[in-house]
C-alpha cells in the first residue's frame, strides 16, 4: 500500500540519538532540559523537557527542512496518498489559513459555505480576499447546518466565475459529509482549486469504510488535524497538498504566520501518530467505529435523545455521515446541548467535545475503550431520568443566514465604535460572535446585524454557550462600523 517504510519514525529517532548525546546547552529554550524550572519538570516529567529543544542542525529547521522534518513529510504524504504534506505546529488554524492565501491575493473571490471555522475567515482578514458564502442547509428538528450541495456549488460558479478557489468543511462537527468528489469534479471543470477543512477527518484517510478522503476525491489541499481524531499533542496538525502549486511557495506563506520556533513535541507526536495510524489504523478506527456504534445504538434507547447518523443521509446537503461522530440530539428530553454538556462534567467528570443549543458531541476516537464509552452512556441516561417532565425552550436552528454588506477585511480594520447589544440592530460588526467550541461565528465583521443575531447570542449565554470573539470580554457591546 505505502511507498516508504511508514515504521520508520525520523523526527523520534532524531531526538533519541540527540538526547544519548548529553549535550551541554547553551541555546534556547532556557528552562534547559527542565533544570531552570523544577516545578514545571515535576510536574511534566524529566524525559519530556529533555526532548523540548530548539532547531539544530541533527534535528533540522521547520521553516526550511532539509534532512530528519523533511523525511517525516515524505512518510506523511505517503501515509496520506498526498503529494506534500507540511508538519503544523500552530494548529489546523494556520494550515486552513495557509490554504486560502496560497490561492487566493487581495480581492480574489473565494467560495465557501458560511459555516466555517473563523480560521477561514481570519484568513480573509489576512489575504483582503472575498468571500462568496454559500448558505448551507438547515435539518429544521436538530437545528444543524448541513454541507454543501453540488447544486447550490455550481450556482455560486455561474454567477462567480472569476472565483479562484472552493472551500469544503469535510466533514462537520456533526459529522456530516458533502459529495466532495462531484465538488472537486466541478470546480476543477471551471478551473477552481478545492480546499478541504478536514480538521475532524484524519481517520478518513485509515480506517475502512469511511467517508472519502480529501486527497482520495482529487482535492488540492487539505488541513487535517491529527491531534483530534488521530492521537497526536494538541495544536498539531497536517497541511496537505495534491496540486500544482510549487512546495517552496506554500512553504513561504505557512512561514508567514507560523512559528520559526516549532516545538519538538509537537513534530514528534505528529511523526509517532502517523507511523502508528499508518501500521495500524484499519484495526484502530475499526474499533472506534464499533465504540461508537455501541453508544449510538444504547443512547437511541432512551426516550428524549437522538444519536444521528447515516439515516439522514439524502445524496443532496448529506452526501455522507461520519459513524465515528456520536452526535446526540437532546431538546426533546427538556435541556439544552450546553446544559447536558456542563451537566456531564460538573456531576460525572465527564468532558465530552461540546454542546450548543439542541445537540451534543462526544468524540470517540484512538484513545477511547468499552468501559469509558459505557460510562457516558450511563451519564446520559442518568440525566435524563433526573430531569423527566423538564419541557425547555428552544431556539429553531443553530444557523442563521447572514447579511454580508462588506469584506472581512474592511469591516475589521474600518473605524469602529462599541455599542451595548441592545443599540447594534441594523449596524455592521466590526469583529466576531461565537460559540466555542466549535469555533462557528454566529456574527462575522462585515455583516449586518440583525435583531435575530442579538437574540440567539442572548440565548446562548443565558443556556451557558462559552461566547468569544468581541473586544468586549463580557460580551455586552459589540464593535460596529462607523457609518460614513
Amino acid at each position: 500500500m505505502y511507498k516508504l517504510k511508514q515504521d520508520n519514525a525520523p523526527i523520534y529517532e532524531a531526538l533519541v540519538k540527540y538526547k544519548s548525546m548529553r549535550i551541554l546547552p547553551f541555546d534556547v529554550p532556557g528552562h534547559k532540559h527542565g533544570k531552570g524550572n523544577p516545578k514545571l519538570t515535576e510536574f511534566l516529567g524529566e524525559r519530556c523537557l529533555s526532548v523540548d529543544v530548539n532547531s539544530m542542525k541533527p534535528l533540522d529547521n521547520l521553516c526550511h527542512p532539509v534532512s530528519v522534518i523533511k523525511e517525516a513529510e515524505e512518510l506523511a504524504a505517503d501515509a496520506f496518498g498526498a503529494k506534500h504534506a507540511f508538519l503544523m505546529v500552530n494548529g489546523t488554524t494556520s494550515a486552513v489559513q495557509a490554504m486560502v492565501m496560497s490561492v487566493c491575493k487581495k480581492g480574489d473571490k473565494i467560495i465557501m459555505p458560511r459555516n466555517v471555522h473563523r480560521s477561514a475567515i481570519n484568513a480573509l482578514i489576512l489575504s483582503g480576499a472575498t468571500p462568496v458564502y454559500i448558505n448551507p442547509g438547515v435539518n429544521k428538528k436538530l437545528g444543524i447546518p448541513l454541507g454543501m450541495s453540488v447544486s447550490d456549488i455550481e450556482n455560486a460558479i455561474k454567477e462567480h466565475p472569476e472565483a479562484k478557489a472552493v472551500l469544503v468543511n469535510n466533514p462537520t462537527y456533526y459529522g456530516i459529509c458533502s459529495n466532495l468528489k462531484g465538488i472537486v469534479e466541478l470546480a476543477h471543470k471551471h478551473g477552481m482549486y478545492v480546499l478541504v477543512d478536514e480538521a475532524h477527518g484524519t481517520h478518513f484517510y485509515f480506517g475502512e469504510n469511511m467517508p472519502i478522503s480529501a486527497m482520495a476525491a482529487g482535492a488540492d489541499m487539505a488541513a487535517v488535524s491529527m491531534h483530534k481524531t488521530g492521537g497526536s499533542l494538541t495544536q498539531s496538525s497536517f497541511l496537505l497538498t495534491n496540486c500544482d502549486l510549487h512546495v517552496g511557495y506554500i512553504r513561504q506563506i505557512i512561514n508567514l504566520t507560523q512559528t520559526t520556533s516549532g516545538s519538538y513535541l509537537l513534530l514528534t507526536s505528529l511523526d509517532l501518530a502517523r507511523r502508528e495510524l499508518a501500521l495500524n489504523g484499519k484495526e484502530i478506527f475499526k474499533r472506534v467505529t464499533e465504540l461508537a456504534e455501541y453508544a449510538r445504538k444504547e443512547i437511541n434507547k432512551i426516550d428524549g435523545y437522538y444519536a444521528y447518523s447515516k439515516e439522514l443521509i439524502d445524496n443532496n446537503e448529506v452526501f455522507d455521515f461520519d459513524v465515528t461522530k456520536l452526535s446526540v440530539f437532546t431538546r426533546d428530553m427538556g435541556l439544552a446541548g450546553i446544559e447536558v454538556y456542563d451537566i456531564l462534567r460538573d456531576e460525572y467528570d465527564i468532558q465530552i467535545e461540546f454542546g450548543d443549543i439542541g445537540n451534543i458531541l462526544a468524540i470517540i476516537s484512538v484513545g477511547d475503550d468499552m468501559p469509558a464509552v459505557e460510562r457516558l452512556v450511563a451519564a446520559i441516561s442518568q440525566i435524563k431520568r433526573l430531569n423527566e417532565g423538564n419541557t425547555g425552550d428552544s431556539f429553531d436552528n443553530e444557523y442563521i443566514n447572514p447579511d454580508v454588506v462588506m469584506t472581512p477585511q474592511s469591516a475589521f480594520y474600518a473605524d469602529k465604535k462599541s455599542l451595548p447589544f441592545d443599540e447594534c440592530v441594523n449596524k455592521i460588526s466590526g469583529e466576531f460572535v461565537m460559540c466555542y467550541p466549535p469555533g462557528i461565528p454566529i456574527l462575522a465583521p462585515g455583516e449586518r446585524i440583525t435583531r435575530e443575531i442579538l437574540d440567539y447570542i442572548s440565548y446562548s449565554k443565558e443556556k451557558g454557550c462559552f461566547l468569544t470573539g468581541t473586544e468586549d470580554i463580557n460580551i455586552e457591546r459589540i464593535n460596529v462600523v462607523e457609518e460614513l
